[in-house]
């Protein structure tokens, strides 16, 4: 089996490619490495470019006639930036999406697996949600996932495209393997976040703390980015499967998350008793685009993959730092074939 995987230099692109690796199934990889960075593909077939490129499009499907199908990880993601630039978000992840979607249409491949968000769901109180949960983004960038999923929707009402949407929560840890994890130095979510403080000896920041959860701190439901991947396969392995279940014809959403729900302020617990160090904490207001969070329910996940999260926010958080401890070295690997290529 051969896979084209967009944004497959990214976090999680490139952990989804290197379990397919694993598990017998050739990745080819698309990436304009604006976030992702050249050592995560080198390793695999992999393309420069951009999903809108339609020349590129045109040739990678030609070199490789055999893809069986399509998974979509290329996208803006940041929820910040996505307030403040929402065009930015639109044009990348809804526009350039249609692009890449005709060609492939036109080229006879028909399956397709999302990377899509569970931010999108419209939460509340940090109750737990599932795939019939009401759905409300409270960002551009949840609201652009939302409007690719009823793009696809429509497309595969008319027998074109065959889509299952993966509605990922909260990624964490890197590949157990170390090879590859969170290509930024500075992420902004939680964790990393957290290792940032611990690594710089600094106070690690709780943004919001007034929300209508058990501790007022936002509630996200921590995935292990290698959870995710065995995902992706269980999805490619189980695809006609799950076509024949769907409510709607050709269509299908599944929520991948650990099934429990984690605060803050229990997130900066739990680190503490992964590392054995206590981190020091303030608070501060909300920043925009945030939301209270949810964590989902996981049986159609079981029922329809026979999957489930099997590493602990534990093993994520040992890996973010080991991970974290090597990204330095990469980096400059990264600049030294950037420089190379100058």
């Amino acid at each position: 089996m051969k896979i084209l995987i967009t944004g497959g230099a990214g976090y999680i692109g490139s952990s989804v490619a290197a379990c397919c690796a694993d598990n017998d199934i050739t990745p080819v990889i698309l990436d304009d490495y604006s976030k992702g960075l050249r050592e995560f593909a080198e390793p695999y077939l992999n393309h420069e470019g951009d999903i809108a490129d339609v020349p590129l499009i045109r040739r990678i499907l030609s070199e490789h006639p055999d893809i069986d199908a399509v998974i979509h990880c290329a996208a803006k993601i940041v929820v910040p930036e996505s307030v403040s630039a929402p065009l930015d978000y639109y044009e990348n992840n809804v526009s350039k999406t249609l692009v890449l979607l005709r060609e492939l249409c036109g080229h006879g491949v028909r399956r397709f697996i999302l990377s899509s968000t569970g931010s999108m769901y419209e939460g509340g109180d940090g109750q737990l949600v599932d795939e019939s949960s009401a759905v409300v983004p409270h960002s551009p960038y949840s609201a652009s996932k939302w409007m690719l999923e009823r793009m696809l929707r429509d497309l595969a009402a008319t027998g074109a495209m065959e889509v299952v949407a993966l509605r990922y929560f909260n990624p964490i840890g890197a590949d157990p393997k170390m090879r590859s994890g969170l290509q930024d130095e500075r992420p902004t979510h939680a964790l990393g976040k957290m290792i940032e403080a611990y690594q710089g000896g600094g106070t690690f920041t709780v943004t919001g703390t007034d929300w209508p959860t058990r501790d007022g701190s936002g509630l996200r439901d921590y995935v292990h980015v290698w959870d995710l991947a065995r995902a992706h396969i269980a999805a490619l392995e189980c695809f006609d499967s799950v076509m024949l279940q769907a409510q709607v014809p050709g269509f299908d959403v599944i929520n991948l998350g650990s099934g429990r729900g984690t605060t803050v302020f229990e997130l900066v617990d739990a680190f503490g008793d992964a590392m054995g160090v206590r981190l020091d904490m303030g608070t501060a207001p909300a920043r925009l685009g945030d939301v209270v969070g949810c964590a989902t329910l996981t049986g159609k996940a079981e029922r329809l993959l026979g999957w489930n999260a099997e590493l602990s926010i534990s093993d994520g958080v040992r890996h973010s730092l080991e991970w974290a401890a090597r990204l330095p070295a990469v980096l400059e690997r990264e600049r030294a074939r950037a420089a190379g290529r100058a």
